[in-house]
């Protein structure tokens, strides 16, 4: 997999400038979902040379501690995604998520759902493979559970080798640098589990998703630090560091090194 270059880069946290980020808010979510479309809606734009990338979220539902709803990986993931997307409009597309993970660790935890790593990989290649036979040489995989990177990591090289083309996976705070990240939050840690960074997301982006009251009486204080505020610039430097990647990847600055044959 290639490197990304985020350690000491000079970034505002805010961005892009208003006008763009208006001009921006006028591409509507379905305009970057490949399940909004018609099949001669897809077929249209993918002849028409428009469609230059695809991200495919994968992420989890299990538990996060007492005061998040079990949704969050997924649903922060595909907020990024779907947001980077936009910002890409008419270039990138997103792919349904997968919003069952790899979650053995947490299924003492009634409500958890989990995948076996080999079932779950073979999902994902049918995913990739079927982004790529309808037209996508550039697909980024991006993560949203932790428990997904390991496995991924291990067979990334055969994926590779198998379908030959600039296929990428990274967890979307791979994009996320100390320099940007410690001076937001008051405990220094990200991502961690339900606590202040993921809990600051959801405080941001969707707030019906946390419990205060369970915030209060759980073992766990460090949600407690969290803030909107602190959310709204994660998943902003989270979407803007996104995008930019994945126009890297458009402009060919950032390919997957396929690994040799013997």
């Amino acid at each position: 997999m290639t490197t990304i270059g985020v350690a000491g880069r000079q970034e505002p946290v805010m961005g892009r400038g208003v006008q763009e980020r208006d001009e921006m808010s006028d591409v509507r979510d379905e305009q970057v979902l490949v399940g909004k479309h018609t099949r001669r809606e897809f077929r249209e734009r993918m002849d028409a040379g428009e469609l230059q990338a695809c991200i495919i979220p994968v992420a989890a539902t299990e538990q996060h501690l007492e005061h998040l709803s079990m949704e969050h990986d997924w649903r922060s993931c595909m907020h990024v995604s779907v947001e980077a997307a936009k910002r890409l409009h008419p270039a990138v597309m997103v792919a349904p998520s997968m919003n069952i993970g790899i979650s053995e660790h947490h299924m003492r935890h009634r409500g958890t759902l989990s995948a076996l790593p080999g079932s779950w990989l073979a999902v994902l290649f049918d995913t990739i493979r079927s982004m790529h036979s309808a037209g996508f040489e550039n697909i980024l995989v991006l993560n949203g559970h932790g428990g997904n990177v390991a496995p991924c990591q291990g067979i990334w090289g055969q994926f590779l080798q198998r379908l030959e083309i600039n296929v990428q996976f990274h967890s979307y705070w791979d994009f996320l640098d100390d320099e940007s990240m410690l001076p937001l939050l008051s405990t220094g840690r990200y991502p961690g589990h339900a606590q202040e960074f993921e809990t600051a997301f959801a405080l941001a982006v969707f707030p019906e998703n946390v419990r205060h009251d369970a915030m209060q009486d759980q073992e766990d204080k460090e949600p407690l630090e969290a803030t909107a505020e602190t959310g709204a610039a994660i998943a902003e430097l989270a979407i803007s560091r996104v995008a930019d990647h994945l126009q890297k990847m458009i402009d060919g600055e950032s390919v997957a090194e396929i690994p040799a044959f013997h």
